[in-house]
């Protein structure tokens, strides 16, 4: 039986360099939202979006990590947009679709997609995107996977939504469709790979906020279930993939969010990491550089932002010799429930509901094992969260009948 964590909604105390967010210098161009966001090598990027003055940008600009600075590139040639998409394919940059216009019904949905190459700070066009009637989309997503881009999904007019899946080539410049997204029609929706295979889903019909997320799979060319998201159902959130693992962080549900949540392809689970480091936002702009995600830019509830952050991620191999160590029974349990293989590893634990309220926390003294009465608790499924001691965070599932 797979074991899918199902809390969500509780803060955890970060120390120590792993499971971290740190801010950094403000991004170069100021506040923005609703921009494309990439890495390349070294350098990750930010392109468009809408800053303060409700203004469409169509400007590049790249960052160093090694400096904590943005550079001014080469600006997009075509139309400035928003609520783009991009991928990247052989160190070469694909960026289009999107609205130039901060009202959809008055402005023009974009279909055209540029190519950016580094080396040379320079754009050349690449065959429009022909889905959704051969008329453009925005809030689509991108991703790239084994050398071909991807765009589902999107707006393509006021009411008009798409659950296209389309695959670009870039060695023909071609364009073909593929199965459509299970889902039904979507946008605002959120993507990111790990291995060979896409993770797809969420976002919005314009009705109801969605949490369902699915694997593609580009060689078979098929859509499957995965465990269900524990989060809050989103639109506008951002994503990244660190160590094998995808992450969702952030988005808009009707309030704005700022937790993040791990997905390990392996064992089909969800975790949850860090809350990100700055308020709550949605339509950021993510990428990484050397197994660091930056995720930064969108909009709160005070505005538009400029800050930005990056987190490391947790050292995975240490959390997964710590978890085979310890021994928690009975599991159900009635009453007295046991810890074992703790000792000189775990900080504190603590129990919460599945709504996130926290029920019960138990500071560790050195004994190797530990005993506590959960009787007073009604029956049901509790999350028992460990506290290392570098502060990383292990969860377990736990069954009070």
């Amino acid at each position: 039986m797979r074991l899918v964590v199902l809390l969500l909604f509780f803060p955890f105390a970060v120390f120590g360099q792993y499971n971290t967010w740190t801010k950094l210098n403000d991004v170069g161009m100021g506040k923005r939202e609703r921009a494309t966001g990439f890495s390349i090598g070294s350098l990750g990027y930010l392109c468009g979006g809408l800053d303060t003055a409700e203004v469409i940008h169509k400007d590049l600009w790249a960052y160093d990590p090694q400096t904590d600075a943005w550079t001014q590139k080469a600006d997009l040639p075509g139309a400035a947009r928003r609520d783009a998409v991009s991928f990247v394919i052989d160190n070469y940059a694909f960026v289009g679709s999107g609205m130039d216009s901060i009202s959809g019904p008055t402005g023009t949905t974009l279909k055209d997609f540029w190519r950016y190459n580094p080396s040379t700070n320079s754009w050349s066009t690449v065959a429009d995107f022909p889905g959704a009637g051969g008329n453009g989309v925005y809030f689509a997503t991108g991703f790239a996977v084994g050398g071909k881009g991807y765009l589902c999904g999107g707006k393509t007019g006021p009411n008009l939504y798409s659950n296209q899946l389309w695959e670009y080539k870039p060695s023909n410049n071609q364009w073909i469709q593929r199965a459509n997204f299970p889902g039904g029609v979507r946008y605002q929706m959120l993507s990111f790979v790990v291995g060979n295979k896409a993770y797809v889903g969420m976002g919005t019909d314009q009705n109801i906020f969605k949490k369902d997320v699915y694997c593609y799979d580009p060689g078979a060319n098929n859509w499957q279930t995965i465990a269900p998201f524990p989060g809050y159902e989103r639109g506008s959130a951002r994503t990244f993939s660190l160590e094998d693992r995808g992450f969702v962080c952030l988005g808009n549900n009707g309030g704005l969010l700022t937790d993040l949540i791990e997905y390990n392809p392996k064992t089909d689970t969800w975790t949850l990491r860090a809350a990100y480091g700055g308020s709550e936002r949605k339509s950021a702009i993510s990428f990484v550089i050397d197994n660091k995600a930056y995720v930064g830019t969108g909009k709160g509830y005070s505005g538009k932002k400029d800050s930005w952050y990056v987190y490391a991620p947790s050292n995975y191999a240490a959390l997964e010799e710590l978890e085979a160590s310890i021994q928690i029974y009975p599991n159900p349990v009635v009453s007295q429930l046991n810890i074992s293989g703790i000792r000189g590893k775990i900080k504190d634990f603590t129990i919460y509901n599945t709504s996130g309220r926290k029920l019960l926390s138990v500071e560790l003294n050195n004994s190797h094992e530990e005993s506590i009465d959960i009787s007073a608790l009604e029956t049901g499924v509790f999350i028992l969260s460990f506290r290392l001691e570098d502060g990383q965070v292990l969860t377990k599932k736990i069954v009070k009948s």
